[in-house]
């Protein structure tokens, strides 16, 4: 009885200096190459993926990674190709914060973070290559697709755009591309589930549900830089108090997309990039082979 008393007084004598000194008491644990939740410093979370978490949606996952949960939907709409590009299709990218996923987001007031993270996934997608929107095209210059992609944060729990990034890849390999047909008026329309087993009146533009032919996915990973210090995919409550954070994005080859540093005290000397590049090579491995798994689940289901 005693003993669990003072286990308990231990405990709570732990949590309060946590609380009081939250920066002391994770460099505590630096100097001994380990993190609060057990972890190594260079070591990831674990990751899990779900593809189809969405029944309603063209293509639709579920990631977490740790506490960080991130859900995906994309719909495909028909619209008219701009006169710039008559023969590509668009895709259009949406973060969302609702108040359920942080104590810091409040009902009624935008997440400062929300569009932020929107323009980052856009940016990154578009410039990877990963979709050539040439293939969303349907009728050149009259019909082509408009892929609207949400992202909703269910749980944010730090490296937020890493989540996004991988959840907006997984809801794009799972993606079926409807089948669309013309319509007495000449339009194109989308077929609907219940037609599709119907002899059509109109011979469809696409004969059946097509996947996208993704090229060089991207894959993301945050890591904080503090003294002498590197810490892969941090907590919310380790980006609260070490605010220096490098963001490094490759592709499916591990080659560079793109590195974000926004701010932060400490300096990014080449060799703590190429240390962070380093890190995020071993990490597109595990991404990749997680994604891979997902996709073949579904393929044998």
């Amino acid at each position: 009885m005693v003993g669990s008393v003072n286990d308990l007084s231990s405990e709570m004598e732990v949590e309060a200096f946590r609380r009081l000194f939250p920066l002391r008491f994770h460099e505590q644990h630096l100097s001994k190459s380990v993190r609060p939740d057990a972890r190594l410093l260079s070591k990831a979370r674990d990751t899990s993926l779900a593809l189809g978490a969405v029944a309603s949606a063209d293509g639709s996952a579920l990631v977490k990674i740790g506490c960080t949960t991130m859900l995906a939907a994309i719909k495909m709409e028909v619209m008219t190709p701009t006169t710039e590009a008559p023969d590509e299709g668009c895709i259009a990218i949406d973060f969302h914060m609702p108040p359920i996923c942080s104590p810091i987001v409040r009902p009624g007031r935008p997440a400062e973070a929300a569009p932020v993270i929107s323009k980052q996934l856009s940016d990154t997608i578009l410039s990877s290559g990963m979709i050539d929107l040439k293939e969303l095209s349907l009728v050149s210059g009259k019909a082509a697709w408009m892929a609207y992609l949400d992202i909703y944060c269910l749980d944010a729990d730090g490296a937020l755009f890493d989540a996004a990034l991988f959840a907006a890849a997984a809801a794009f390999s799972h993606l079926q591309i409807p089948v669309v047909s013309l319509n007495d008026d000449g339009r194109i329309v989308v077929v609907s589930n219940q037609s599709e087993g119907q002899k059509l009146k109109n011979k469809p533009v696409n004969e059946e549900k097509r996947k996208l032919k993704l090229r060089s996915i991207p894959f993301a990973l945050t890591c904080i830089i503090h003294k002498d210090y590197i810490l892969a995919d941090p907590t919310a409550e380790e980006e609260s108090i070490m605010e220096t954070l490098i963001t490094t994005v490759l592709d499916s080859s591990c080659q560079l997309v793109s590195l974000y540093k926004p701010g932060g005290p400490a300096l990014a000397f080449e060799s703590v990039v190429q240390d962070c590049i380093a890190l995020s090579r071993q990490r597109v491995k595990e991404l990749q082979t997680i994604l891979n798994e997902a996709i073949s689940d579904m393929e044998v289901d």
